[in-house]
């Protein structure tokens, strides 16, 4: 049974989270913004997705593109409604809504003329605005919820999905327009993307070390209590290798660090045990323990 105290502590931290996805989706819708009306839309480049689509068809038509972007996401908008949550849906109409009004009553000077600086830099705000938006839990593109819905349906990954559904908005505009916007529209695409990951997987990279030695428990209490990190001790047997052991029992050091921590950790744990195995793993992003803490600190 919910106590009141706990009932409190849960709208406390919705209370938070809420605010904290608003703030994210604000700044997501902004520069966005700012990377369509101070680079794509007055120089007529192109994108990908959704946005690509609303770009093509106000080049060809004259339309406007906050009508556009409203429109041509409504059918994403609905299938989000059945396929995910309420909650998604409606943070995804509030940010696609959002930066429609954007577009129309916020001015925003022209930055270049460039055209490299325009796919490149135009993809960046665009990427990052839309990346900012999906870390508050909504999209500005709806291609993500196709490709999801597709993904649930089909053998095709989301990527895949993704990918062909560019390939056929970059075929028709070569066709409709030329190739040369074709080309830099797939540049500013491939800038948004990797912005998009950038945003998405956090600013800091963090790293998983799995540690196999015979000195396990010195190396432990060198990262506990040397360095503060957070480890996990799995038990598990050895396999047949070089040093003929095979089912002796070991002890397996899993930590979690930043990427500019690594050597450091790794030369402290050489200096125990030379012949240490450890194993890397690239990881996204983490969520609570000690390095969280630890970063709210400083």
């Amino acid at each position: 049974m919910t106590t009141p105290s706990r009932r409190a502590r849960i709208a406390r931290l919705n209370l938070i989270q809420n605010s904290q996805d608003a703030v994210l989706i604000a700044i997501g819708v902004l520069l966005a913004a700012l990377g369509l009306k101070a680079f794509l839309l007055p120089n007529a480049f192109l994108d990908g997705g959704v946005t690509g689509i609303s770009l093509l068809v106000n080049r060809l038509t004259g339309w406007s593109i906050s009508v556009l972007l409203v429109v041509i996401n409504l059918p994403f908008i609905l299938l989000a409604y059945r396929q995910l949550s309420r909650a998604f849906t409606l943070k995804t109409i509030a940010a696609i809504v959002g930066l429609a009004c954007c577009l129309v009553f916020i001015e925003v000077p022209v930055i270049t003329h460039d055209k490299l600086l325009i796919a490149i830099f135009g993809g960046f705000f665009l990427g990052a605005g839309i990346g900012m938006s999906i870390r508050g839990g909504a999209v500005l593109d709806g291609t993500e919820v196709l490709a999801l819905f597709i993904n649930r349906k089909t053998v095709l990954s989301v990527g895949e999905v993704i990918m062909y559904f560019n390939v056929l908005i970059f075929a028709v505009a070569a066709i409709l327009i030329n190739i040369e916007t074709a080309l830099y529209a797939m540049l500013t695409y491939m800038s948004a993307s990797k912005t998009v990951d950038f945003v998405i997987s956090g600013f800091e990279e963090y790293i998983a070390l799995t540690v196999i030695s015979d000195k396990s428990e010195l190396i432990r209490k060198t990262l506990t209590l040397k360095l503060k990190k957070g480890v996990t001790v799995f038990k598990g047997k050895s396999g047949y290798g070089k040093r003929g052991e095979i089912n002796n029992d070991i002890e397996i050091v899993y930590t979690v660090v930043t990427r500019l921590e690594v050597h450091k950790i790794i030369d402290e744990i050489e200096k125990i045990d030379e012949k240490a195995f450890i194993v890397q793993h690239n990881i996204n992003d983490t969520r609570g323990g000690m390095i969280k803490r630890r970063a709210t600190h400083h």
